[in-house]
């Protein structure tokens, strides 16, 4: 974003004339505009990081492409000329699998506790277990602008740090952006354990089986005849 000389005007950084006033942009100042969008695309991709991820589009289906293509096209409905704004966007991995999971993936460690200590909460209080679907819902409609915030916030802080030369400043955002690798492993044993559990209970003997009515004993072949019409 760039800012008019004459009205203050915010106006996207490849801009020619300003959106308030109409007034040219030199072509000089397009020139440094065209060469900071690039190293700004670059400070993005370096907190995205260079991993790729499962996407979909009605146009191409399913794909196996770089992050940073999903992303992109997620945060530039967030990207006005009057700032950022939320839309309403769906990311499939925090609804997939649990969603602190996916934040805790991607380095947001306060969402991932929230969405953590969420759920149990809420369980405990409604005693209804279908409520960390209504979690994992917000987490999936909401998890690219928290995202996009949460990278901006990164951007702006290392681009305060004036002092820093380009270098180390790539550097400190490849180290406070990227994924935690290890939440693959955290992952594989969440799917594990969810399908023991399955299994566990489908390995449970039926209730009748466990208390067998007493035969033997006055009115066990009355109650027999019950169970047999029931």
């Amino acid at each position: 974003m760039r800012a008019c000389d004459s009205c203050e005007q915010q106006n996207p950084d490849d801009a020619q004339f300003c959106l308030r006033c109409g007034k040219e942009f030199p072509p000089e100042a397009a020139a440094e505009a065209e060469t900071g969008t690039d190293q700004e695309e670059q400070y993005w991709r370096t907190l995205i990081g260079p991993g790729r991820c499962i996407q979909f589009t009605l146009t191409s289906g399913w794909s196996w492409k770089p992050a940073w293509d999903y992303y992109q096209r997620a945060f530039q409905r967030f990207h006005t000329a009057r700032g950022p704004r939320f839309s309403l966007t769906w990311n499939w991995a925090p609804f997939l699998v649990e969603p602190f999971l996916w934040f805790l993936y991607r380095k947001m460690y306060l969402f991932a506790f929230v969405y953590f200590i969420g759920p149990i909460v809420s369980v405990f209080i409604t005693s209804d277990i279908t409520v960390p679907i209504v979690w994992s819902i917000i987490a999936s409609a909401s998890a690219n602008y928290v995202y996009y915030w949460h990278l901006r916030d990164l951007l702006l802080k290392a681009k305060a740090r004036t002092a820093l030369d380009h270098a180390t400043r790539m550097r400190q955002l490849m180290d406070e952006g990227g994924v935690q690798s290890y939440v693959f492993w955290l992952v594989a044993a969440s799917f594990l354990l969810k399908i023991g559990v399955f299994f566990a209970v489908l390995g449970e003997a039926p209730l009748e089986d466990e208390f067998p009515l007493p035969d033997g004993e006055p009115g066990g072949e009355e109650t027999e005849g019950r169970r047999m019409f029931l």
